[in-house]
C-alpha cells in the first residue's frame, strides 16, 4: 500500500472508475463506513448467518461505491458476455487490497474482467473457468496488436476460401456472410493447430464477439443481446415475427471496426505496461475446485462471481461460439446447481482451493448478488462456506446499482427480478499461528 498523502499517477489508458482510495483509514471497514464520494452516507447493517456451532454476524456496508456509467472503464473491456460484472467492482478491491506486482485471481473468470483490470493496474492476472471460451476471450486483450497489424492480417486471409458451414446457420447470416465466417473459422482452426500469434488470437476474439447481436455492427441479422446465441428454432421465430431476412455483412470490415473501438484507449505505453505482466499470467481451463496450475500461497487477492444456482445456462448461451472454435459444447462440463444445498457444497469446495492458493493475509471478494426475485440472498449462504474452508469473514459490501441496457433488453427492472445490487462477501486468510492448519 502507498503511504498516506502520496500522490499516485493514474496509469495511461485507465479512467477513474471510483474515487482514489484514501490511505488514512485503519481498515477497509473504516473507509466504507465513512465513504460519501457520491453524495450519500453509508448505511451500516448486520447480516446474520448460521455456523455449525451457533448463529454469527458480520457487518455490511450499503452505498454507491463506484460509478454506474456504462463506459467509464478502459475500452479493452468492451466485449459482451452474459452475467458479467463491471470493471469497477474488481478495481475497487484491487486498489485497496493489493500492490503492483501482486497476483490477482478469478476462479470463475468468464470474459476476463478481473484478470484484465488487474493487468491494467500492474498486477499479475490469474484466471480459471471450466468454459474454454474464457481463455479465448481474455488472453488476447493482454497483448493487443495495433490496428495496422490487424488490418494487414485481415488482408492476408482468404475470406473467399471454400469451407463447410451448417446450412441451419443461414437463419442468422446472409449466404455470403456465412461464407466469410466459415472461411475465417477454417483459417483460425488451421492456425490454432500450430499456435496462434497475438494478431490471429485477437481476430479470433473479435469474431466471437461479433457472431450475433442486435445491431448492424454484428455479423448476424437482429437477434437477442450479444452475450448469447438463441437456438435455430428460436431465431426462425424472431425472423418471422420481425419479418426480417439476414442482410449482407462484411466480416473483415466489422472486425476492424470493433478493433478500433476496443483499442481507442490503447497506445504503445499501455501495451508496454501490459507486457510486463502478461508473460506472468496463468490461465486454466477446468474446475475451480481443482487448480494444480495455481501455486500454493501465490495469490494476494481473489475477486470473482460464481454461477448463481440455475439462473443462467452458460453452455446453452455459447453453442454458436463453440461451433466457431471447433469445440463440442456437450464436452464442456458446465454445471449450475439447482438446489441451494448443492450450490453451497460446490462453493465450499472452491473456497478450500482458494484457501490453498491464497497468501496468508490475502483476501477473497466473492460477489453473489440476489437471485429468485431477492428471496434468496446468497451472502447468508456463502458465509458458512468460506468459514468451513478456514477463511475469516471480514464484511459484506452492498453496492447499489442501476440495471444496464442489456438487462433492459430482457425486460428486467430494478426491484422486480434479477440482481438488484452487487453483494460482495469479503474473506481473509488468517496469518499462520500455532494450531492453524489447512482445511482438508
Amino acid at each position: 500500500m502507498s503511504p498516506p498523502g502520496e500522490i499516485l499517477e493514474l496509469p495511461l489508458g485507465l479512467k477513474r472508475l471510483s474515487p482514489a482510495p484514501p490511505r488514512a483509514f485503519a481498515s477497509l471497514a473504516d473507509e466504507l463506513a465513512a465513504f460519501d464520494a457520491f453524495g450519500k452516507a453509508t448505511r451500516r447493517i448486520i447480516i446474520g448467518y448460521q455456523t455449525p456451532a451457533a448463529r454469527a454476524e458480520v457487518p455490511a456496508f450499503v452505498n454507491e461505491f463506484w460509478t454506474a456509467k456504462q463506459r467509464a472503464a478502459n475500452s479493452l473491456h468492451e466485449i459482451s458476455y452474459r452475467a458479467c460484472f463491471k470493471p469497477q467492482l474488481p478495481r475497487f478491491f484491487i486498489e485497496r487490497l493489493t500492490q503492483p506486482g501482486d497476483v490477482v485471481y478469478d476462479p470463475f473468470m468468464g470474459r476476463g474482467t478481473t484478470p484484465l483490470e488487474a493487468a491494467l493496474l500492474g498486477r499479475v492476472p490469474y484466471g480459471c473457468d471450466v468454459n474454454p471460451l474464457s481463455v479465448v476471450l481474455t488472453r488476447p486483450r493482454l497483448t493487443p496488436p495495433t490496428l495496422e497489424e490487424i488490418g494487414k492480417r485481415l488482408q492476408e486471409i482468404d475470406f473467399c476460401a471454400e469451407a463447410e458451414a451448417p446450412e441451419d446457420l443461414l437463419v442468422f447470416y446472409h449466404p455470403e456472410t456465412l461464407k466469410e465466417i466459415a472461411a475465417l473459422r477454417h483459417y483460425l482452426l488451421e492456425r490454432r493447430a500450430r499456435g496462434l500469434d497475438p494478431v490471429d488470437d485477437w481476430i479470433c476474439l473479435l469474431a466471437l464477439n461479433r457472431l450475433t447481436g442486435h445491431s448492424p455492427g454484428f455479423f448476424s441479422v437482429y437477434t437477442l443481446p450479444p452475450n448469447q446465441a438463441v437456438s435455430v428454432k428460436s431465431q426462425r421465430k424472431i425472423n418471422a415475427d420481425r419479418n426480417q431476412t439476414p442482410p449482407r455483412r462484411n466480416v473483415p470490415a466489422l472486425i476492424l471496426k470493433k478493433s478500433r473501438q476496443l483499442l481507442r484507449d490503447c497506445d504503445s505505453r499501455l501495451r508496454s505496461e501490459l507486457a510486463t505482466v502478461a508473460g506472468k499470467a496463468v490461465f486454466a481451463t477446468g474446475l475451480s475446485a481443482q487448480t494444480p496450475a495455481i501455486p500454493s500461497e501465490s495469490v494476494k487477492l481473489v475477486v470473482t462471481s460464481p454461477p448463481f444456482l440455475d439462473v443462467v445456462d452458460y453452455a446453452g448461451d455459447n453453442w454458436l461460439r463453440c461451433w466457431f472454435l471447433g469445440i463440442d459444447p456437450k464436452a464442456v462440463a458446465i454445471t449450475v446447481p439447482k438446489k441451494l444445498e448443492a450450490w453451497q457444497a460446490a462453493m465450499t469446495a472452491v473456497f478450500k482451493e482458494l484457501h490453498r492458493v491464497l497468501k496468508p493475509g490475502g483476501h477473497v471478494a466473492f460477489e453473489v448478488g440476489e437471485v429468485r426475485g431477492g428471496t434468496i440472498k446468497l451472502e447468508e449462504t456463502v458465509l458458512p462456506c468460506g468459514l468451513e474452508a478456514g477463511l475469516e469473514p471480514v464484511l459484506v459490501l452492498i453496492n447499489d446499482q442501476k440495471f444496464t441496457k442489456t438487462a433492459n433488453c430482457w425486460g428486467v427492472d430494478n426491484n422486480f427480478k434479477g440482481t438488484n445490487t452487487n453483494r460482495i462477501v469479503l474473506f481473509r486468510k488468517p496469518q499462520p499461528t500455532p494450531g492453524n492448519s489447512v482445511p482438508k
